[in-house]
């Protein structure tokens, strides 16, 4: 791929950071009108109990649409105080936890004005922690539609599998999940599964996911 824009994305799926990972250039879009229910305000990782999905409450002007660059997050609850304790109730035991958390504990203690910038922020970590490189720009006006880059801007839905409009969906790695003697093999998570499960291992288990042609 040489081109796609994406939404921003909280805590990005293992699909959404294969992506960024497959990817010449990424604009992420920021002038597009929020969506509810999508990767913009929410991921979805695995708990003792099965998939768990942590979604960032936000405050949007009532009854107008609110561009994703101005839509703010409500503090009005202890949601990073749930979020963190739902992460580390996850992943406490796995292999990698202790040596990453430090990396993401900020994003619970700091308060973020903007959805935003909170987003972007933890894209840039994971990807220094992925050892990616940089690769994506922040649009700069609203474009309906694009002729050298494939529009994924309304893709990624968390526990919905990801397919494109071309056709192409995706096989992911297995790796060894916490929580694995309890439940299948579950795909997609948010990208700190992979990290906290995996390590170092996790950038070469992005290149091992594929893309297939539904038939």
């Amino acid at each position: 791929m040489e081109q796609v824009i994406l939404s921003s994305a909280y805590l990005g799926s293992v699909g959404y950071f294969t992506i960024l990972d497959r990817v010449d250039v990424a604009l992420i879009e920021q002038y597009d009108s929020y969506h509810k229910q999508t990767c913009r305000n929410r991921c979805r990782i695995l708990g003792a109990n099965g998939p768990l999905d942590l979604i960032i409450p936000v405050i949007k002007e009532s009854g107008h649409k609110t561009l994703m660059k101005d839509v703010k997050i409500d503090f009005a609850t202890k949601w990073q105080n749930i979020h963190w304790r739902s992460l580390f109730s996850a992943y406490n035991s796995s292999p990698f936890f202790e040596y990453y958390s430090d990396y993401f504990i900020a994003f619970y203690q700091k308060k973020w004005i903007f959805l935003m910038d909170y987003n972007i922020e933890l894209i840039e970590v994971v990807m220094n922690l992925l050892q990616l490189k940089k690769n994506f720009v922040i649009t700069d006006r609203f474009q309906k539609e694009y002729e050298t880059a494939i529009d994924m801007r309304n893709e990624f839905f968390p526990g919905k599998q990801l397919m494109t409009r071309e056709g192409f969906f995706f096989i992911f790695e297995r790796y060894t999940q916490t929580f694995s003697e309890k439940f299948d093999f579950v795909p997609d998570l948010s990208i700190v599964d992979l990290l906290f499960n995996c390590g170092p291992d996790s950038e070469s288990i992005l290149r091992q996911n594929s893309f297939v042609k539904e038939l």
